[in-house]
């Protein structure tokens, strides 16, 4: 009788118009009350941990994860953060703040708890006031919530530029307005769902451009506090698809660890491949992975559909929303949702570092 009610509250919220998050609530309550007469992963030694832990398998949510992000939550986000508002979101600027204020207010209204005492993690390696805005959702399971992934993508772009066709300003739509977002969107994923196993840190950076000096920061303060950081994800630009590829983004660091075949796999298709030219211009060490492969020597790397054919405006005033495309990005971010899941989940610590 209790599986019956609960089957017709589901189909009478999502008929009747409720929310996105209301409705993958309430598949998420469903889910759990079915969990009894779902069959478990992992291996007969882990099924006590996944009871134990009130585990969920990864195919329970499939409605919510495809549909969750959309072009309007995308434009939403991205309008705010490209604008001529922000200046082009020069560390240190009038600019940034306001972005900093908006990503703070995101993670507030969205459940993503202050890591620190605040979300602002002041940068002590530059010389202007500059943060990174750091946010967190425990894990669930005793054990696993004490391993961290770390979620990032830098919020900073470059500021105004010299004049060109009577604009200065260099709004970072694609670099990297389209990681923010696409972070934000996961944010606001777990936020409302709260189905991690290990504890997820969502992380934007300031000061990318000027160095990593943001990452940097944070992989230096998370280190002298001795995080179990299990992987740090990261994603820069991707805010227009990729041409004449049969995949949706590329990785840095391919041929360093298993990460691409995981993801496919919780992908459950070819979501992420091997760009040559990645690897040929060392994009590896070049974004805000990399702090984090040095300090912590753990799998840390960026996911990107940018591959310099396909986007002629980097660094230039062109980087404007209009040449991004929404529905690209809501794809990635719902694809995404699995993968991010799945490493959260897992009993095991699948990405492998081939040292």
């Amino acid at each position: 009788m209790k599986t019956y009610f609960t089957v017709l509250l589901l189909g009478f919220l999502i008929g009747c118009g409720s929310s996105k998050v209301e409705q993958e609530v309430v598949l998420n309550e469903t889910a759990r009350a079915s969990s009894s007469t779902t069959t478990s992963i992992g291996t007969e030694s882990d099924k006590s941990e996944l009871t134990h832990a009130n585990d969920v398998p990864i195919r329970s949510f499939n409605i919510a994860q495809e549909h969750f992000s959309n072009n309007e939550k995308v434009a939403e986000i991205m309008n705010f953060l490209a604008s001529d508002e922000l200046q082009g979101r020069e560390t240190g600027s009038e600019g940034i703040a306001k972005a900093a204020d908006f990503i703070e207010t995101s993670f507030k209204e969205n459940g993503i708890a202050p890591y620190f005492s605040s979300y602002r993690d002041t940068l002590v390696n530059f010389d202007q006031p500059a943060f990174n805005i750091v946010g967190f959702v425990e894990g669930k399971d005793p054990l696993l919530k004490k391993q961290f992934i770390i979620i990032g993508a830098h919020y900073d772009h470059i500021g105004t530029l010299t004049e060109e066709n009577g604009d200065s300003i260099a709004n970072g739509a694609n670099d990297n307005a389209s990681g923010t977002t696409t972070v934000l969107e996961l944010a606001r994923y777990f936020g409302a769902m709260r189905d991690n196993r290990r504890s997820i840190i969502f992380a934007l950076f300031s000061a990318e451009e000027k160095g990593l000096i943001g990452s940097k920061h944070l992989a230096q303060k998370l280190k002298g506090e001795n995080l179990n950081l299990y992987a740090m994800l990261n994603f820069e630009m991707v805010g227009v698809p990729l041409s004449g590829r049969n995949y949706d983004m590329y990785v840095t660091g391919y041929r360093n660890s298993n990460l691409a075949e995981i993801c496919n796999r919780y992908a459950k298709e070819k979501l992420v491949g091997f760009l040559p030219s990645a690897a040929d211009m060392n994009l590896f060490q070049r974004s805000d992975n990399y702090p984090f492969f040095s300090e912590f020597n753990v799998p840390a790397q960026t996911f990107c559909t940018f591959d310099f054919t396909n986007f002629n405006h980097y660094h230039k005033v062109g980087d404007e929303n209009a040449l991004m495309n929404f529905d690209h990005m809501a794809s990635i971010i719902n694809k995404s949702i699995p993968v991010v899941k799945g490493i959260a989940n897992s009993p095991i610590k699948e990405i492998i570092w081939h040292r």
